[in-house]
């Protein structure tokens, strides 16, 4: 539950909610799954149960206690849209981030059908902004499920990158993150791949944020893109 975070594109971090389950070929090197049973053989209490979904009641109201505006990633540790959340489990978190306009919050999931789903359900306050993971083009239609949210900034993360996008439709899209898979057995990111999109977000006037290469030292292989760095953000932020 911390309130500093070394992931590029936030400043910290709020695990209402830890554990997962898998869906798609992005979740096969999860680093969140990783860390959780590190920390459980470390002994914390936050993740007794592993990689188990596991709701913390305890910990819903951390946001109020940090009175200098973040932008918060929501559920860093888990998918706050898995089916193992209960709607009103859900609610309860869009609760305090309405009441955290200080804040930024930023949601991302897989469960991109839920979230549309439930959408209708749950209150769109501006400093929330929601997106999912698009990482080849067989999910490409978690970008339709989004366009149906009613959030301030819909955005997309294209992380691990591990497959062409070279059709990604952008309507409706305030946000592109691409990055590639980190950490052991990380599978490869081909250069064409950014730059597709890359091209794509120029096309469609979407801010560009390039988080990694990554690779089993993600340190050494960096964050250039032709010889800079790019860490556009949605101009809702500066507003």
């Amino acid at each position: 539950m911390s309130a500093n975070s070394h992931i590029e594109w936030t400043e910290a971090t709020w695990n209402p909610v830890t554990g997962c389950t898998k869906i798609s070929a992005g979740c096969k090197n999860c680093y969140a799954e990783r860390l959780a049973l590190r920390l459980r053989a470390m002994g914390n209490q936050r993740y007794r149960n592993g990689f188990r979904v596991t709701l913390h009641e305890d910990v819903l109201d951390l946001p109020r206690t940090w009175k200098k505006s973040r932008r918060i990633f929501v559920n860093s540790m888990s998918d706050l849209f898995h089916p193992d959340v209960p709607l009103w489990f859900i609610r309860r978190v869009f609760q305090s981030m309405e009441e955290c306009p200080q804040h930024t919050f930023q949601i991302l999931t897989k469960r991109s059908d839920r979230v549309r789903k439930m959408s209708p359900k749950l209150p769109w306050p501006q400093n929330v902004w929601m997106g999912v993971s698009v990482e080849d083009s067989r999910v490409l239609h978690r970008i339709a499920d989004l366009r149906e949210v009613a959030a301030a900034v819909r955005f997309l993360s294209c992380e691990p990158l591990i497959g062409s996008l070279a059709e990604i439709d952008l309507r409706g899209i305030q946000w592109v993150i691409v990055g590639g898979e980190s950490g052991p057995h990380s599978r490869p990111m081909q250069i064409e791949w950014v730059r597709e999109i890359f091209r794509a977000c120029r096309k469609q006037k979407v801010p560009f944020f390039f988080k990694q290469w990554g690779g089993v030292r993600k340190d050494l292989t960096g964050r250039l893109l032709g010889g800079r760095t790019y860490n556009e953000m949605p101009q809702r932020l500066a507003a």
